[in-house]
C-alpha cells in the first residue's frame, strides 16, 4: 500500500511539473520574428494582466468589412514601468485609435506579439522582447 500511495504521489508530481513547463511557450514558436506587421485600428479591449497583456484592435478591411487582431505584450510588470496602466502616460483605453508594429503569427492568423505602440498623439512605446 505504501508503495502504491508513493508512486502516486511521484506520479502526480510529474504529472503536474510537465503541465506547468509545456505551458510557457517560446515567443518564436508562436510569433515570426523576423517578420514585421503594422495594423492601425480601434482598440476594443485592453486586458493588461500576467502572463501576457493582450490588446484586441478592430483593423478595418479594403472590403469595408473589418478584422478583430489580437495582439499580445510582455507582463504586467514589464507594461506598468513603461507607463501603461491606472494613470500612467501611456494608458491605452478602449475607443483609442493606435497603430502597431508587431511580430506576425506563423499560422497566419490576425494574432501578433507587440513590439511598438504609437499612440493618438504621435508618441510610440517601444517593446522589448522578454
Amino acid at each position: 500500500m505504501l508503495k502504491r500511495t508513493l508512486g502516486t504521489i511521484i506520479f502526480s508530481g510529474w504529472f503536474l511539473a510537465s503541465g506547468a513547463l509545456l505551458a510557457h511557450h517560446s515567443l518564436s514558436a508562436v510569433y515570426d520574428i523576423r517578420g514585421q506587421g503594422e495594423v492601425t485600428g480601434v482598440v476594443k479591449k485592453v486586458e493588461f494582466v500576467n502572463p501576457h497583456g493582450v490588446m484586441t484592435i478592430e483593423v478595418p478591411n479594403d472590403d469595408g468589412e473589418s478584422t478583430e487582431w489580437e495582439l499580445t505584450t510582455g507582463s504586467a510588470n514589464t507594461l506598468s514601468s513603461l507607463g501603461f496602466g491606472g494613470d500612467g502616460p501611456n494608458n491605452v483605453i478602449a475607443g483609442d485609435v493606435v497603430t502597431i508594429t508587431f511580430y506576425p503569427a506563423r499560422n497566419g492568423t490576425p494574432l501578433g506579439f507587440i513590439r511598438s505602440i504609437t499612440l493618438a498623439d504621435e508618441r510610440t512605446i517601444e517593446f522589448e522582447i522578454e
